[in-house]
Protein backbone atom coordinates (compact mmCIF):
# COMPACT_ATOMS: atom_id res chain seq x y z
CA UNK A 1 0.00 0.00 0.00
CA UNK A 2 1.54 3.38 -0.71
CA UNK A 3 2.90 5.70 2.10
CA UNK A 4 -0.20 8.35 3.14
CA UNK A 5 1.73 10.89 5.05
CA UNK A 6 2.34 13.72 3.01
CA UNK A 7 3.32 17.40 2.96
CA UNK A 8 3.00 17.92 -0.20
CA UNK A 9 -0.17 18.90 -0.84
CA UNK A 10 -1.10 16.16 -2.57
CA UNK A 11 -4.46 13.74 -2.26
CA UNK A 12 -3.67 10.10 -1.61
CA UNK A 13 -6.23 8.68 -4.04
CA UNK A 14 -7.61 4.98 -4.72
CA UNK A 15 -10.20 3.73 -6.95
CA UNK A 16 -10.98 0.12 -5.92
CA UNK A 17 -14.05 -2.45 -7.80
CA UNK A 18 -14.88 -6.07 -5.92
CA UNK A 19 -12.46 -7.37 -8.49
CA UNK A 20 -9.40 -4.74 -8.93
CA UNK A 21 -7.52 -2.07 -7.99
CA UNK A 22 -7.67 0.88 -10.76
CA UNK A 23 -5.92 3.53 -9.06
CA UNK A 24 -3.44 3.60 -6.23
CA UNK A 25 -1.70 7.23 -7.09
CA UNK A 26 -1.80 11.06 -5.71
CA UNK A 27 -3.46 13.70 -7.21
CA UNK A 28 -3.74 17.60 -6.70
CA UNK A 29 -7.84 17.41 -7.38
CA UNK A 30 -10.53 14.49 -7.77
CA UNK A 31 -13.61 15.50 -9.17
CA UNK A 32 -16.59 13.02 -8.51
CA UNK A 33 -19.71 12.04 -9.21
CA UNK A 34 -21.93 11.97 -5.98
CA UNK A 35 -25.61 11.01 -5.87
CA UNK A 36 -26.22 15.28 -5.22
CA UNK A 37 -23.95 16.18 -8.31
CA UNK A 38 -20.17 16.45 -8.87
CA UNK A 39 -18.13 17.03 -5.62
CA UNK A 40 -14.34 18.44 -6.49
CA UNK A 41 -11.53 17.27 -3.56
CA UNK A 42 -8.64 19.01 -2.75
CA UNK A 43 -6.05 18.70 -0.16
CA UNK A 44 -7.10 19.66 3.28
CA UNK A 45 -10.96 19.12 2.16
CA UNK A 46 -13.18 18.27 5.32
CA UNK A 47 -13.93 14.69 5.80
CA UNK A 48 -16.83 13.44 3.76
CA UNK A 49 -18.62 10.19 3.04
CA UNK A 50 -21.36 10.09 -0.13
CA UNK A 51 -23.08 7.89 -2.39
CA UNK A 52 -21.06 7.73 -5.73
CA UNK A 53 -23.48 8.32 -8.68
CA UNK A 54 -22.89 7.31 -12.29
CA UNK A 55 -20.31 9.59 -14.32
CA UNK A 56 -16.97 10.26 -14.62
CA UNK A 57 -13.82 10.61 -12.01
CA UNK A 58 -10.97 13.45 -13.42
CA UNK A 59 -7.85 13.41 -11.35
CA UNK A 60 -5.64 16.17 -11.66
CA UNK A 61 -1.78 16.64 -11.13
CA UNK A 62 0.40 14.37 -9.07
CA UNK A 63 1.29 10.95 -10.38
CA UNK A 64 -1.90 10.48 -11.59
CA UNK A 65 -1.30 13.29 -14.27
CA UNK A 66 -4.48 14.09 -15.99
CA UNK A 67 -6.78 10.79 -15.60
CA UNK A 68 -10.52 9.36 -16.42
CA UNK A 69 -12.75 6.64 -15.24
CA UNK A 70 -16.21 6.24 -16.09
CA UNK A 71 -17.90 5.08 -12.21
CA UNK A 72 -21.44 3.76 -11.41
CA UNK A 73 -22.40 3.03 -7.75
CA UNK A 74 -20.96 2.89 -4.74
CA UNK A 75 -19.22 5.43 -2.17
CA UNK A 76 -16.42 7.98 -1.69
CA UNK A 77 -15.08 8.59 1.67
CA UNK A 78 -12.94 12.19 1.26
CA UNK A 79 -10.30 12.97 4.37
CA UNK A 80 -8.22 15.78 4.42
CA UNK A 81 -5.03 13.89 2.25
CA UNK A 82 -7.09 11.05 1.29
CA UNK A 83 -9.88 10.42 -1.55
CA UNK A 84 -11.26 6.16 -1.22
CA UNK A 85 -13.61 5.81 -4.43
CA UNK A 86 -15.00 2.02 -3.57
CA UNK A 87 -17.20 1.93 -7.09
CA UNK A 88 -19.35 -1.08 -8.26
CA UNK A 89 -18.20 -0.28 -11.98
CA UNK A 90 -15.34 1.33 -12.97
CA UNK A 91 -13.75 1.51 -16.02
CA UNK A 92 -10.90 3.34 -18.30
CA UNK A 93 -13.09 5.29 -21.33
CA UNK A 94 -11.68 3.27 -23.74
CA UNK A 95 -12.47 -0.28 -21.99
CA UNK A 96 -16.38 0.32 -22.60
CA UNK A 97 -18.05 -1.39 -25.25
CA UNK A 98 -20.33 1.34 -27.19
CA UNK A 99 -22.37 -1.38 -28.69
CA UNK A 100 -23.19 -2.76 -24.86
CA UNK A 101 -24.01 0.76 -23.59
CA UNK A 102 -26.57 1.23 -26.33
CA UNK A 103 -27.77 -1.79 -25.53
CA UNK A 104 -28.33 -0.73 -22.05
CA UNK A 105 -30.05 2.11 -23.02
CA UNK A 106 -32.42 0.32 -25.15
CA UNK A 107 -33.28 -1.75 -22.49
CA UNK A 108 -33.84 1.36 -19.88
CA UNK A 109 -36.39 2.31 -22.37
CA UNK A 110 -38.19 -1.12 -22.59
CA UNK A 111 -37.95 -0.88 -18.60
CA UNK A 112 -39.52 2.77 -18.44
CA UNK A 113 -42.27 1.79 -21.03
CA UNK A 114 -43.21 -1.36 -18.33
CA UNK A 115 -42.80 0.77 -15.25
CA UNK A 116 -46.41 2.15 -15.60
CA UNK A 117 -47.37 3.79 -12.06
CA UNK A 118 -44.88 1.64 -10.58
CA UNK A 119 -42.59 3.73 -8.82
CA UNK A 120 -39.72 1.43 -8.20
CA UNK A 121 -39.76 0.07 -11.24
CA UNK A 122 -39.66 3.73 -12.96
CA UNK A 123 -36.44 4.46 -10.42
CA UNK A 124 -34.39 1.04 -11.36
CA UNK A 125 -35.73 2.46 -15.29
CA UNK A 126 -34.05 5.35 -14.92
CA UNK A 127 -30.85 4.34 -13.02
CA UNK A 128 -30.22 2.28 -16.24
CA UNK A 129 -30.40 5.05 -18.34
CA UNK A 130 -28.27 7.27 -16.15
CA UNK A 131 -25.71 4.84 -16.38
CA UNK A 132 -25.88 4.10 -19.90
CA UNK A 133 -25.97 7.78 -20.90
CA UNK A 134 -23.30 8.17 -18.97
CA UNK A 135 -21.01 5.49 -20.43
CA UNK A 136 -21.82 6.56 -23.81
CA UNK A 137 -20.51 10.02 -22.88
CA UNK A 138 -17.24 8.90 -21.50
CA UNK A 139 -16.60 6.22 -24.42
CA UNK A 140 -17.47 9.00 -27.13
CA UNK A 141 -15.73 12.23 -24.65
CA UNK A 142 -18.60 14.22 -24.00
CA UNK A 143 -19.29 13.84 -20.24
CA UNK A 144 -19.16 16.77 -17.84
Amino acid sequence: MADTTNNSGLLQVRLVTPDRVLLDATAAAVELPSMSGYLEALYGAAPLLAELGAGEVRLHGGTAGEQIFFVAWGFVEVLPERVTILAETALHPEEIDLAEAESELKHSQELWNEAGDDQVKYDEANAVARVAEEKLASAQGKSH
